[in-house]
């Protein structure tokens, strides 16, 4: 009876109305991990989104010389280590619906004067924040820095304009302690915060390595609330510590005083069938795909992000650079690392894509 009441009850509103209900309930029925729609980036008021475009040639990139980077590691330095072809990095980004204004590594710096960047997240947002660094760089080449490399925590500052980039290495973001046990991953925990605070722009990323198993795992055990499993699907656990990190934003960050990014899914090319070329990965591409779509479509933890960016209550801006780096299959280092033995299919080569994502950044950041 009470089904029939409200099937009835529906037939009774307006057709618009029926459509809506019917599309939220549709949602709410869906599981996370299965949902299909599309991930689009975040139109800004402007209308301009950023992220839906394609690539293009570009004769003025790339933005640096990676002999003339003090800060770039082996592992992203292909040119040094011996690709033989450099088209790779004569690619920008046009979106489709506006266009972006070329990355100024001097007026950045003027206008973050005196303030604090951080970078947190796994070796993704290594591959962002050295790109940053040189890209700033590349436009004050004479200013004075300081580098500073550890395990954890990592740093440089151009002194003088007193801008700091900081890179915090934490690959799930939410904590690993060790226990009796072995090393724990506490999908409830971020005391690594701390280290978060007091900054005026953090820009977090994390996934890469919630999909390793065996000698490369992180971790022995995932403690969930009082639960401790050994293991669990990999989505759902990524879909937990997201929402312990939404959390922790929420109720850490004052808004008003420091801007949040999340840097996106950043995806690998190891499996050709995913661009309908199933004999290759990413080793001997020398070209990006053409369009604005991907064969395989956006990866489901893409789909998570953008469902915990949602139901947050702090504004956190989505870098939603899937799509286009998906599109770069060209882009990886390959065999050309300096420090990965085989093929790197998962990283980035400097200069390179990632200087896009910074490209972009800088964008939204002006809007």
């Amino acid at each position: 009876m009470g089904f029939i009441f409200r099937l009835h009850s529906l037939l009774l509103l307006p057709l618009f109305l029926q459509a809506l209900l019917v599309t939220l309930h549709q949602a709410r029925a869906a599981k996370f991990f299965n949902a299909s729609s599309s991930l689009r980036g975040r139109k800004q008021a402007s209308g301009c989104n950023l992220f839906i475009g394609s690539w293009v040639i570009d004769p003025s990139y790339p933005f640096y010389d990676s002999s003339s980077c003090p800060f770039i590691d082996p592992e992203f330095d292909c040119q040094k280590y011996g690709r033989p072809d450099n088209q790779y990095l004569k690619y920008s980004w046009k979106p489709d619906s506006c266009s972006m204004a070329r990355f100024d590594g001097k007026d950045f710096l003027n206008r973050w004067s005196g303030k604090k960047i951080m970078f947190v997240g796994d070796s993704l947002s290594l591959n962002m924040w050295e790109s940053m660094a040189c890209m700033i760089h590349a436009s004050v080449p004479n200013a004075k820095t300081s580098f500073l490399r550890k395990e954890t925590l990592s740093t440089v500052i151009f002194q003088d304009y007193g801008v700091t980039l900081h890179l915090y290495r934490t690959p799930y973001l939410v904590d690993i302690v060790g226990e009796n046990v072995g090393r724990v991953l506490e999908l409830n925990s971020i005391e690594a915060g701390k280290a978060w605070k007091d900054m005026d722009m953090l820009i977090f990323n994390s996934w890469h390595w919630w999909t390793h198993k065996g000698q490369s795992q992180g971790w022995d055990y995932m403690r969930d609330g009082p639960k401790l499993v050994q293991d669990m699907d990999r989505l759902e656990a990524f879909n937990k510590a997201l929402m312990t990190w939404a959390n922790w934003v929420d109720q850490n960050v004052d808004p008003t005083k420091t801007k949040v990014f999340f840097q996106g899914i950043s995806p690998t090319h190891y499996q050709g069938k995913e661009w309908n070329q199933p004999q290759r990965s990413c080793s001997g591409e020398l070209e990006p795909l053409s369009g604005s779509s991907y064969p395989a479509g956006l990866p489901p933890a893409a789909t998570i992000v953008n469902s915990v960016l949602k139901r947050m209550k702090n504004p956190v801006y989505l870098l939603d650079i899937t799509l286009l780096s998906q599109l770069r299959k060209d882009a990886h280092p390959s065999i050309y690392s300096g420090d990965h033995a085989g093929n790197d299919c998962s990283h980035w080569c400097l200069p390179g894509l990632p200087d896009t994502w910074n490209q972009l950044l800088y964008a939204a950041l002006g809007m």
